[in-house]
């Protein structure tokens, strides 16, 4: 059995996705984090940092979004949604993996909680926090833009679709409120804006968009 801990539009997205992609039956179980949800002790037994999202699957308790992808997809190897163990294509489905989560995830959340990186009440350095961590989200989705248009495949490893590919796609999507005057949402970088609309019409992205009830714009 396989249960979901999820919040709409949090991380837990591209788990939602995958389980899907996976052809994987699970309950989904909301987190309300309007309510604090994620902050109860019986939450914060699954996960004492009170984060989202939490997968239980036949008695394994498991955090960590990449941590959780990566459980998945050694479990259910079929459809392949990542390259084969020990060869250099999985050893770079492993680095954007990680990129991901440690990088541009992180970055992406200073831009969204900037406060968490300041003394309270210090409004001023918040809006630094915010413009910097702004400036470096848009640098880092130059990244993902260089990497599409350098192998000039469908998918963001190349020919394949994998794991990473939803994952990406959850965070371009959180950058869909920047102000395209002195900044650039994912969407409008010329190899990501096309990649997203492919990742868009994927049943299963579209099962999971439909299951959070997600509002336009989606991307």
């Amino acid at each position: 059995m396989i249960r979901l801990h999820y919040h709409p539009s949090n991380a837990s997205f591209v788990v939602n996705v995958l389980l899907r992609e996976l052809g994987q039956p699970f309950e989904p179980v909301l987190v309300d984090r309007a309510q604090g949800a994620h902050q109860a002790p019986a939450y914060l037994k699954l996960n004492p940092n009170g984060l989202i999202p939490v997968l239980e699957h036949d008695g394994l308790v498991l955090y960590e979004t990449a941590a959780i992808c990566l459980h998945l997809v050694d479990c259910f190897p079929q459809p392949r949604l990542a390259p084969p163990l020990a060869t250099p294509e999985r050893a770079h489905f492993y680095k954007w993996l990680v990129w991901l989560t440690n990088t541009l995830q992180a970055t992406l959340i200073h831009y969204f909680y900037p406060e968490r990186m300041v003394e309270a009440g210090n409004a001023d350095g918040a809006r630094q926090v915010r413009a910097a961590a702004q400036a470096r989200v848009v640098a880092l989705l130059q990244q993902i833009d260089e990497q599409l248009g350098a192998h000039g495949g469908p998918w963001l490893l190349g020919a394949d679709y994998s794991a990473v590919d939803p994952y990406a796609f959850m965070l371009c999507r959180w950058t869909r409120g920047f102000d395209p005057v002195g900044s650039r949402p994912a969407r409008d970088f010329a190899h990501i804006g096309p990649w997203m609309q492919r990742v868009l019409q994927r049943p299963a992205v579209q099962a999971a968009i439909a299951h959070e009830q997600l509002q336009p714009p989606l991307i």
